[in-house]
C-alpha cells in the first residue's frame, strides 16, 4: 500500500490543510501508518495531479495564505475500490527494537533495562495521547452509543487497533523488566556471585 490510501483516508474526515492532515498522521495514523510532513506534502501535490483530491486557497490575514485539500468524487471512489480488495500480505514488524532484544545475552544489562524503560515510556505516552483522542471522539457518549450513531466508525476503530498496541507494547515491556530483574548475574570464581 502506498502513502495515497492513507492521505485520501484521512481526507474522509473533511478538508484540511497539509499542516492538519500531518497532525491527524501523527495522533490517528501514526500507530499503523506514519509519514513525515515532506512526504504528506509530496503525496498531496501528487493526489492533486491525479485528480482524486482538490485544492483551494484560502487567504489568511497576517498569515501565508492556507491551502485546503479535500477528495474529488473519483478519489472517493478509488478509496472504496482500495478498501474492498483484499489486504496483500500480512503485517510484518520491523522493529531495530526488537533486534536489540534479540542480541541483549551479553550485553550491560542496565543498558538493556534502559532500552526496555524507555520502550515502554514511549508506548505509554503514546497510549495515553490516543485516550485523550478517544474521549474527544466519543464525546460524552458510551462506546455502544458513539458506535452506534456515529456517522463514521473506521477512525475509532482503527484508534481501538492503536490502543490495543500500546497497550501490549507496554505489557510486553513490564514482562521484560521482569525477566531481566529475575535473572541471576553469572557465577564468579568460587560460586560468588557477579554484579
Amino acid at each position: 500500500m502506498s502513502l495515497k490510501y492513507a492521505v485520501l483516508a484521512a481526507l474522509l474526515e473533511g478538508e484540511a490543510s497539509g499542516y492538519e492532515l500531518s497532525k491527524v498522521f501523527d495522533v490517528s495514523l501514526a500507530n499503523f501508518w506514519p509519514a513525515t510532513p515532506q512526504q504528506l506534502y509530496r503525496e498531496l501535490e501528487r493526489l492533486a495531479g491525479d485528480g482524486l483530491i482538490e485544492a483551494r486557497t484560502v487567504p489568511q490575514e497576517r498569515r501565508p495564505t492556507k491551502r485546503l485539500f479535500a477528495l474529488t468524487e473519483a478519489g472517493r471512489e478509488q478509496l472504496a475500490v482500495f478498501a474492498a480488495e483484499p489486504t496483500r500480505r500480512p503485517t510484518a514488524i520491523r522493529d531495530e527494537f526488537l533486534i536489540k532484544m534479540q542480541a541483549m545475552d551479553g550485553v550491560d544489562p542496565a543498558a538493556v533495562r534502559a532500552l526496555v524503560e524507555e520502550r515502554r515510556a514511549w508506548a505509554l505516552g503514546k497510549l495515553a495521547r490516543y485516550e485523550r483522542v478517544r474521549e474527544r471522539l466519543l464525546d460524552g457518549r458510551t462506546e455502544e452509543e458513539h458506535l452506534r450513531e456515529a456517522d463514521r466508525v473506521g477512525p475509532y476503530l482503527t484508534l481501538a487497533a492503536g490502543i490495543a498496541f500500546e497497550r501490549e507494547n507496554a505489557r510486553w515491556c513490564a514482562y521484560a523488566l521482569t525477566v531481566l530483574d529475575g535473572r541471576r548475574a553469572p557465577a564468579g570464581p568460587a560460586g560468588q556471585t557477579l554484579g
